[in-house]
């Protein structure tokens, strides 16, 4: 185990997340709704955006398993990770020449930036495995994410100043600053991507004898075979049905949550506020809740969490106030980056060593389609009979995740999931 691997690749986290918190969870829902989308009304504008994000969704959600597969047995999971992430990086830098009206080429965009960013973090996660040991990933995995909030949480704040103030940074007005901001976030994730591109190996290729064509037909072949061994990981196959519910919550109230405060009419400068409390407060969160999963458990951790989050979905159906979404963004940063980064160490742990890439590619297949159907689901109902309780569409998702998932990990000494043999969520 390299600490400088470790540390590469924890600083990954802190260059991706630049886009998901300026680009994904602050400055384009608003951007696109009042400045791409313009000409469009509010509520078209806010359904073209929910649907842009699952067509990027079931792109990632096709090519991740294949790419998984042919990643574990070329040993280029590394590799595959930097063309994700420079797929997702122009296309962050390419939000630079939208202007007004510009919906299209701006749609456009968000599904490259999310296959790009996605896809890479297929990899990412896969990598995990490979470079810390099992008593380990739960301290690593959440630095990984702490390192992300801080990391998101600076640049958006300096984001901010030159959308609000663009004459400090030499921009004529807000358009140009906002334009300036995607093109810093763009920056910011090539050049703290570069130590994990140099620093983190390839893993040896293993002996196929295969072509590039063969790898392709040999991936299609095993995509087929993964849906049938994951069987034979029943632990491994109820978490994931657990990770498809609940991690679709999650991902919708990321995506959708700016927009759902506009059509609130909570002013932006109180949403940004929001965002930014969450990444700050995220960051000591989610460092503490990685050493109660090593301390009590990972599995016990991850469902107060979940319940958390449930509760924030409940409360959030009958938000009408900027003070509401205050409290609310408190309390997603003190559970959002620990369920996610001990939803990644169980995963890591129950699957086999040797196939880590070809069973997150398959998570993400699960992942992503699940993450589909909550915006979409946005989309269409704010499309079809607008109601400011849209954001209970969520807690549909959420709720589900209660099926009843018997885990029983094989006892072992100081695994994440050691001694909770009853089901799931009880």
């Amino acid at each position: 185990m390299k600490k400088s691997a470790i540390r590469a690749w924890i600083l990954y986290d802190w260059a991706n997340s630049a886009y998901s918190t300026t680009v994904l969870a602050a400055v384009l829902p608003i951007f696109y709704a009042g400045v791409a989308a313009q000409g469009l009304s509010e509520t078209t504008a806010a359904s073209y955006l929910a649907y842009t994000h699952s067509i990027g969704m079931a792109l990632v959600a096709v090519i991740s398993p294949l790419l998984g597969y042919i990643a574990d047995i070329s040993g280029r999971k590394t590799t595959f990770l930097t063309w994700f992430a420079l797929l997702g990086i122009v296309g962050t830098l390419g939000f630079a020449l939208v202007g007004p009206g510009d919906w299209l080429l701006a749609s456009a965009l968000l599904v490259v930036t999310t296959v790009g960013f996605s896809g890479s973090l297929t990899f990412y996660d896969a990598l995990l495995p490979d470079l810390v040991p099992s008593p380990k990933r739960d301290d690593v995995s959440a630095k990984g994410y702490a390192a992300g909030y801080i990391g998101g949480g600076i640049l958006l704040a300096v984001n901010l100043l030159m959308i609000q103030q663009p004459h400090w940074f030499g921009m004529r007005d807000e358009l140009a600053g906002t334009q300036l901001s995607f093109l810093t976030v763009g920056l910011w994730w090539l050049v703290f991507s570069l130590p994990l591109m140099r620093n983190v190996s390839n893993l040896p290729k293993q002996a196929t004898g295969l072509t590039a064509g063969g790898y392709v037909r040999a991936a299609s072949k095993r995509l087929r075979g993964t849906f049938k061994d994951i069987r034979r990981y029943p632990q491994l196959f109820r978490m994931i049905a657990a990770f498809w519910f609940y991690n679709d919550g999650i991902n919708t109230i990321i995506l959708m949550a700016t927009i759902y405060g506009t059509i609130l009419g909570i002013g932006t400068s109180d949403l940004i506020l929001a965002l930014l409390i969450t990444q700050f407060v995220g960051f000591p969160s989610t460092i503490l809740l990685g050493k109660a999963a090593t301390r009590l458990g990972s599995k016990r951790v991850l469902i107060g969490t979940l319940w958390t989050y449930v509760v924030i979905v409940l409360l959030g159906f009958g938000m009408s106030s900027a003070l509401h979404f205050y409290i609310l963004a408190v309390m997603v940063g003190l559970v959002q980056g620990g369920s996610q980064s001990i939803s990644r160490t169980i995963l890591s742990e129950l699957m086999p060593p040797n196939r880590t890439g070809e069973f997150f590619g398959f998570v993400n297949i699960t992942s992503k389609f699940s993450s589909i159907f909550g915006p979409f689901a946005f989309g269409l109902i704010n499309h079809w009979q607008f109601a400011p309780g849209d954001l209970v569409v969520a807690a549909v998702f959420w709720l589900r995740d209660r099926c009843r998932d018997e885990i029983e990990p094989k006892p072992r000494k100081g695994g994440c999931l050691a001694g909770y043999k009853r089901s799931f969520f009880f």
